[in-house]
């Protein structure tokens, strides 16, 4: 058997490392800049060590994705990097004994906004250096979906939405629960910019839901909209699997807009 290719071998634990080393280095200035407490290192910890048992030990790899040490997917790396202390504060947030300061509230934002910003160029840069792969898109959608889930937690406790507003981040892993007993969830939908708008939009919603300056009316109604697109989204997917499943009358594909 030939060796695995620099394009398909694992990803390095040298990268991992240094992206452990990144997210435990901004939880440690978060935590020196504001009052938020030293327990969001092992928080973070703790997320960085379930994103490289993911990983490594192959539940990251379903479906048999290859694993590509790209520059692409290191930027998605950084991005993990940047986000999982948002994901430690989401962690610790709703724990009586761990109320979050606007402060820590305003360097959430700021990291979920590099995140966001960052959003894109891993593809623009897999597309230059040839190392687009089936991997790397996987890598990047499931990071986002953690990401909203993070927020959509983080916007209910401590932000004003009720405890409705966690729909927003468990719709998606609801929906891929549901596939395991519904089989024809999981066939392939096709291309949408409908679909591909409404997940852009969700993360801008869940910041403005939990920034402190936002009015709470402005706060709630911004997420309200968030899940009422994100509903409807997933309405129409759900609405075309079940009309093209086994054993149906197919129908044509539509490109929504």
């Amino acid at each position: 058997m030939p060796a695995p290719t620099a394009l398909h071998r694992p990803l390095r634990s040298t990268d991992l490392v240094l992206g452990g080393l990144l997210a435990l280095g901004v939880a440690t200035l978060v935590t020196t800049l504001t009052p938020v407490g030293p327990a969001l290192l092992p928080a973070t910890a703790l997320l960085w060590a379930l994103l490289w048992g993911l990983l490594v030990t192959g539940a990251g790899h379903a479906g048999g994705l290859p694993a590509v040490p790209g520059p692409a997917n290191r930027v998605t790396l950084i991005r993990a990097a940047l986000a999982a202390p948002v994901g430690g504060l989401a962690l610790l947030a709703p724990m009586p004994a761990f109320p979050l300061p606007d402060a820590g509230l305003a360097w959430v934002v700021v990291l979920a906004l590099l995140v966001l910003l960052l959003d894109g160029l891993d593809g623009a840069v897999a597309r230059r250096s040839g190392t687009a792969s089936a991997f790397g898109a996987r890598f990047d959608m499931e990071l986002d979906a953690a990401l909203i889930l993070a927020l959509s937690v983080l916007a209910w406790q401590p932000g004003p939405a009720g405890v409705w507003v966690l729909a927003i981040g468990a719709m998606r892993y609801l929906f891929v629960l549901a596939g395991r007993g519904l089989p024809w969830l999981r066939a392939d939908l096709p291309p949408s910019r409908r679909r591909q708008a409404v997940c852009v939009l969700q993360t801008p919603a869940l910041l403005i839901a939990l920034t402190p300056a936002v009015p709470a009316a402005a706060a709630v109604a911004a997420a309200v909209l968030a899940l009422a697109m994100l509903t409807v989204s997933f309405a129409t997917d759900i609405v075309y699997l079940y009309r093209n499943r086994p054993g149906s009358h197919p129908q044509t594909p539509e490109e929504t807009p």
